[in-house]
C-alpha cells in the first residue's frame, strides 16, 4: 500500500485477512505453510496476463492472519500468536507507520489507517508503530530497515524512534549474521547508498556490524591525491555514485576499497602514507566476508576489488602482456567502475580510466585472451620432466606470447629450447 500511495509499482503484495491458515490451505490447495506457526501462508499466483510455465514458477504471494503477538524471546519470532478478526489489532504488531497501511481488496480506494501512515507518508517520517523499544526488540533487524527506508525515501527517522536506535544498537548482534548481511546490501544497491551508512553511522549500527568503517572518521589523505578530505569523506562520496540495482559485489568493492587506510596510515617527511594498505585491506575484507558469510564467489570478487583498485595507476607503464592479464580479470567491468567513482570521488581525473576503455575497444579479445601455444603435454614431449619448473616456462611462453612475440606453436617450441634448455 506504501508504494502504491507513493506512486510506486509495487515489487510485490501481501495479503493480510481473518482467515485462519487453515483457511486459506483449504481454499487454495497449492500453498507452502512455511510460516503456518505464526499465521502466514504461501501462495503460488501466477501474475495477470502469463500462461502457466515450468521454468517460471507462479510468484507466492504471503497470506497473513489477523493476530496479536506474544514476547518475542529470539528476537525474530512470537513465543506464541493469538488470532484476530480485526486489522486494527494486526497493525499493532508490525514495523513502522507507513507499512502499517491496508487497502481493502472490495474498494481498492479504500485505505485503511489506523496508525497514522499516511499523514507520515506526506511528512517524510519514519516512525515506529507504537513504542518503539517494544517494536525493535521484537526483531532487531528492524533497527537497520529504519535507516534503509529513510534513506530509500529521503526521509527522516522520527525522535524517539531514532532514540530506540541509537539506545538498543548494540543489540544488532542477536541478528543472524545473514539478514545483516542482506539488509546492509540492500542499502548499499538500492541507490541511496551514501545517506544509509551516514545515517548508520549517526545512529549507531554501524559502530555494531562494521566498526572497521567507523574507524575511517578522520584518517587524513594527501591533500595533492585526495583533495575531498578524510578516508570517510572519500567512501561516501564513492558511495554516493552507487546505481540502484549495481551488482551486490561492486557495492561492497567500493566500500571496502579503502578498509585498509586507517590502520596503515603514518605521516612519512614527504607526505601522509598507507604502506601496504592494499594487502591489509584484502585481509580485512576476507574477515568482513566471512564473518557476513558471503558466499566464496562473492568474497573471491569483493578481495578481487580490493586487491586491483591500486593497480590502474600503473597501467601506462605496463608491459602488454600485464596489461592484458590485468585486462581480463574476472568481471572487469566491476574493476572500471570502481575505478571510474574512485577518480571522481578523489582528484576527479580519468585520464586512466580512458586509457583503459580506449585498450578494451581496440583491442581484440582474441589477443587478451589468445589461445595457449603450449601445454604441459607439449613440454614433456620435448623432454622436460614434470615439476615446478613446468609453471616458470609456460607462464614465459604466454608472457611472451601476449607480447607478440611468439605467434605458433612451432615459434613456441623453438623459443622454449633456447631459453629453457632441457637439464
Amino acid at each position: 500500500m506504501r508504494d502504491m500511495l507513493l506512486g510506486h509499482e509495487p515489487t510485490d503484495y501481501d495479503v493480510t485477512t481473518d482467515a485462519t491458515p487453515n483457511d486459506v490451505m483449504r481454499i487454495f490447495p497449492e500453498t507452502y505453510a512455511v510460516g503456518a506457526q505464526f499465521g502466514v501462508v504461501l501462495v503460488p499466483v501466477p501474475k495477470l496476463g502469463r500462461q502457466f510455465d515450468p521454468a517460471r514458477p507462479p510468484h507466492p504471494v504471503e497470506v497473513a492472519t489477523f493476530r496479536s503477538d506474544g514476547i518475542y524471546s529470539d528476537g525474530r519470532h512470537p513465543d506464541r500468536v493469538q488470532y484476530s478478526k480485526s486489522p486494527e489489532e494486526d497493525v499493532q504488531r508490525r514495523d513502522f507507520t507507513i507499512n502499517g497501511l491496508l487497502m481493502d481488496p472490495l474498494d481498492g480506494d479504500r485505505v485503511l489507517d489506523f496508525v497514522g501512515g499516511r499523514a507520515d507518508l506526506a511528512a517524510g517520517i519514519v516512525r515506529a508503530i507504537g513504542d518503539p523499544d517494544r517494536r525493535f526488540l521484537e526483531d532487531r533487524l528492524r533497527m537497520l530497515r529504519a535507516v534503509r527506508f529513510a534513506a530509500r525515501f529521503a526521509y527522516v527517522i522520527d525522535a524517539a524512534t531514532f532514540a530506540a536506535i541509537q539506545k538498543l544498537a548494540p543489540m544488532i548482534h542477536q541478528v543472524s549474521r545473514e539478514r545483516v548481511r542482506d539488509e546492509l546490501t540492500k542499502m548499499l544497491t538500492e541507490g541511496h547508498a551514501r545517506q544509509a551508512f551516514e545515517l548508520l553511522d549517526s545512529s549507531g549500527p554501524l559502530q555494531q556490524v562494521l566498526p572497521e568503517i567507523v574507524r575511517m572518521h578522520g584518517v587524513e589523505q594527501p591533500p595533492q591525491f585526495h583533495p575531498e578530505g578524510d578516508v570517510w569523506i572519500h567512501t561516501m562520496m564513492l558511495l554516493g555514485q552507487l546505481r540502484a540495482g549495481c551488482s551486490r559485489t561492486l557495492a561492497w568493492g567500493a566500500l571496502l576499497h579503502d578498509v585498509g587506510k586507517p590502520p596503515t596510515f603514518r605521516v612519512a617527511p614527504d607526505r601522509i602514507r598507507f604502506d601496504g594498505h592494499v594487502e591489509v585491506g584484502v585481509a580485512m575484507t576476507h574477515e568482513i566476508c566471512d564473518r557476513l558469510h558471503f558466499s566464496n564467489d562473492d568474497t573471491e570478487q569483493i578481495e578481487a576489488l580490493v586487491a586491483n583498485h591500486m593497480r590502474f595507476k600503473d597501467v601506462e607503464r605496463m608491459k602488454s602482456s600485464t596489461l592484458k592479464k590485468f585486462l581480463r580479470l574476472p568481471r572487469f567491468d566491476e574493476h572500471m567502475e570502481l575505478h571510474r567513482m574512485d577518480c571522481l570521488a578523489s582528484h576527479g581525473g580519468l585520464e586512466l580510466y580512458d586509457f583503459v576503455a580506449e585498450k578494451l575497444r581496440t583491442t581484440p579479445p582474441e589477443e587478451i585472451r589468445p589461445e595457449l601455444l603450449l601445454t604441459g603435454r607439449d613440454l614433456i614431449e620435448l623432454g622436460y620432466a614434470p615439476g615446478p619448473r613446468f609453471k616458470k616456462i609456460l607462464a614465459a611462453v604466454e608472457d611472451a606470447q601476449l607480447e607478440g612475440k611468439l605467434r605458433s606453436r612451432d615459434e613456441a617450441l623453438q623459443w622454449v629450447r633456447a631459453e629453457f634448455p632441457p637439464a
